[in-house]
């Protein structure tokens, strides 16, 4: 009789998009610098900078005009500011936590890295452009036109060659491929969608929706929505858990956290903020015991605990905090927006 499993039929192991992003531990030689988590204040044009370890904000300083978010650079070398309003990166040195030089791009609202580093991505919102650039030079290599308003977040496919970017004010989610830098399709979800994050298999993509007040999940091959998953008023921010099993979205509008379970695409549990609030973007602690939220429009970062979902911290910070960054942080290189790694 044939054996029960001939040789080279061992089914092959599941990708994970995540797999840098589960050990829990800095790499080194960056685990020698002391935690902070940055974090900017977008009506202030502040960069508030936070010791993690006493929930103490130990600086600020200024920065541009309208501070969106602050992106570690693909090698982890330095921070970047997206000043908005004035056109322009502030680089942090991530030696001294502060300021060292200002680099001059389009109106950046967010800003991303090609998986390979190869490209940087300025979002372009105000324009209705993403643009392509050289991250070393930060010359531009092509523009694309995005034909619908509101470009904000994407996130890219398993194997970088393609990604999902939202555009809040169209009801739009664009799909463009990274390599010949072009437009490759679209999916109308209606509403307002936000953030973006590629399934742990890089099998589907979520997309919070605050129009919606919920979690699209798209078949990015397709180009389709497959499913709908109710969170709670105003979805808004996403974060895959350090075991890569859940997916926490913030409801910005509702003052809450809800926990999705990629296994079951199902939400298993919502954290609430005693009082209200408004969480935004979100950060993990390294080992993944604290959940980090930017307060949109209560001038607080509330830190939650992912093992009981209670807020153990508030920290106050300037006007309209947005996209906080915790640095250091696990993974291997960040592939942009407040902290994405790989």
């Amino acid at each position: 009789m044939p054996p029960d499993v001939a040789a080279g039929t061992l089914p092959a192991t599941a990708p994970n998009v995540y797999a840098n992003d589960m050990s829990g531990v800095v790499p080194c030689p960056l685990c020698k610098l002391p935690p902070r988590v940055y974090v900017p204040n977008s009506m202030a044009g502040t960069v508030d900078v936070i010791d993690p370890t006493t929930f103490q904000v130990i600086d600020q300083f200024s920065v541009g005009q309208i501070p969106h978010h602050i992106t570690p650079a693909w090698d982890l070398s330095e921070l970047y500011v997206e000043n908005e309003g004035s056109s322009s990166l502030t680089v942090i040195d991530i030696h001294t936590g502060r300021p060292s030089r200002t680099i001059n791009i389009p109106y950046p609202y967010n800003l991303y890295f090609t998986p390979d580093g190869t490209k940087a991505i300025d979002v372009v919102e105000r324009l209705m452009r993403v643009e392509f650039r050289d991250p070393h030079t930060w010359k531009l290599l092509r523009s694309v036109p995005i034909p619908w308003p509101g470009a904000d977040h994407l996130d890219f496919s398993a194997d970088g060659s393609y990604l999902l970017i939202s555009t809040e004010y169209s009801g739009v989610v664009a799909k463009i491929d990274t390599v010949n830098m072009k437009l490759a399709g679209y999916v109308n979800v209606g509403g307002l969608p936000i953030d973006v994050k590629v399934s742990p298999d890089g099998s589907v993509f979520y997309v919070t929706n605050q129009g919606t007040d919920g979690v699209s999940v798209i078949d990015p091959n397709a180009m389709k929505v497959i499913q709908f998953i109710p969170t709670g008023h105003g979805a808004h921010g996403l974060q895959v858990s350090r075991d890569a099993r859940y997916l926490y979205v913030s409801n910005r509008l509702e003052g809450s956290i809800s926990v999705i379970e990629f296994a079951s695409r199902r939400v298993v549990a919502k954290w609430r903020i005693p009082g209200g609030g408004s969480p935004d973007m979100l950060q993990l602690n390294p080992d993944g015991t604290q959940l980090w939220a930017s307060g949109r429009y209560n001038a607080t970062v509330y830190v939650f605990s992912t093992e009981t979902g209670q807020v153990i911290a508030r920290i106050h910070v300037g006007a309209e905090d947005h996209g906080l960054t915790y640095f250091l942080n696990v993974g291997l290189h960040s592939i942009g927006h407040n902290g994405v790694y790989r």
